[in-house]
């Protein structure tokens, strides 16, 4: 089985940075696309970035110049850089990897999430 596990959620005010790291393991062959999730209370589940195995990134518009994504293949990682934080940023953060686990065995995965809260 595969497990994400994510770390990096806290409690910070409008303008501040956080980052947010995720790590894979278990029965791995490739991990194709990886991303970040989140949802707010009341509100849909939305992409925030993804990042393929090659590396190309995708943001939502609304945090386009703010947040990094990134990965690391040899590691099975993936970050979110946050910067310049904003109180609609608020959600709790979930990290996904579409993962590759032998012959017919690819299934999407998930993380426990991760609460960001920004405050005003």
């Amino acid at each position: 089985q595969v497990q994400l596990v994510e770390s990096g959620g806290d409690l910070v005010q409008t303008g501040g940075s956080l980052r947010l790291s995720c790590a894979a393991s278990g029965r791995i062959v490739r991990i194709n696309t990886m991303g970040w999730y989140r949802q707010a209370p009341g509100k849909e589940r939305e992409l925030v970035a993804d990042i393929t195995s090659g590396g190309r990134p995708n943001y939502v518009d609304s945090v386009k110049g703010r947040f990094t994504i990134s990965r690391d293949n040899a590691k099975n990682t993936v970050a979110l850089q946050m910067n310049n934080l904003k109180p609609e940023d608020t959600a709790l953060y979930y990290c996904y990897a579409d993962v590759l686990s032998g012959v017919l065995r690819r299934n999407d995965y998930w993380g426990q999430g991760t609460q960001v809260t920004v405050s005003s």
